[in-house]
């Protein structure tokens, strides 16, 4: 008697592009399209089963190390901070499995909280903390490395509508702007897209529909807004959701 196979879920599939250092790049998409997937392959948490990716030139599969060490990862929602610690604590925890030296994650975590406005609530125990505040130290703890790219799931999905827009002009003007940091970042609002990301990547179904400025994008489809155009240049993709 044969075993019964295993049906399985191609998530991705002729996935390929580039993103400029100091670039903000949105993924864009309905629920199933690849997004998450392709952010946790991008930050080694899953391996492809075929295909190539790079971060600042080191392979996500044979150089995962060297790769870990240029990126900073973090999903909306998914915290996982020790409650009892305080927000300082937290981060020297996970300063250590970065394997930061004593001296420099206390100077990171200084700066950190200098940067994100954490300063007056960065010894309070995090279990105190508002989802705002939690947010920031997801980021907080996604930069201690100093990364070269950050990686964003839904970063503001959790935010009410003036929280996520102080992070969205933070992520922007200081993350981006200042310290030149290279953003790849999945979202389903479409006016932070079109607020923050100078490039769109369109994904449905594993593939890329559309690579482009939303400017661009709005164009080609004819519409004054992103919306319009995600509807237009997904065509009867927009009907359908598959999980994965």
């Amino acid at each position: 008697m044969q075993p019964v196979a295993r049906l399985t879920l191609r998530a991705l599939a002729g996935i390929s592009f580039s993103v400029e250092p100091g670039e903000a790049v949105a993924l864009i998409g309905e629920n199933g399209a690849g997004k998450s997937t392709l952010l946790r392959v991008l930050a080694t948490l899953i391996l492809p089963s075929r295909g190539q990716a790079e971060i600042s030139g080191c392979d996500v599969v044979s150089d995962g190390a060297g790769a870990r060490k240029q990126v900073g990862y973090y999903t909306s929602g998914d915290e996982g901070f020790y409650g009892r610690l305080s927000g300082r604590e937290n981060l020297r925890l996970f300063a250590t499995m970065n394997n930061l030296m004593r001296r420099e994650a206390l100077r990171r975590i200084d700066e950190l909280a200098e940067l994100l406005g954490m300063k007056e609530i960065l010894d309070r125990q995090s279990r105190t903390y508002s989802t705002g505040m939690l947010q920031r130290l997801g980021l907080a703890r996604s930069l201690l490395h100093a990364p070269a790219v950050l990686l964003l799931d839904e970063p503001t999905r959790s935010l009410d509508p003036v929280a996520a827009a102080e992070f969205r002009r933070f992520l922007k003007d200081d993350i981006v702007g200042r310290l030149g940091t290279t953003l790849l970042f999945a979202s389903h609002t479409l006016g932070e897209v079109e607020e923050m990301a100078s490039r769109v990547v369109l994904l449905a179904e594993g593939r890329i529909l559309a690579f482009d400025s939303p400017r661009n994008l709005c164009a080609q489809a004819g519409t004054a807004h992103l919306q319009g155009a995600l509807e237009r240049l997904t065509g009867p993709h927009s009907s359908k959701e598959r999980s994965g």
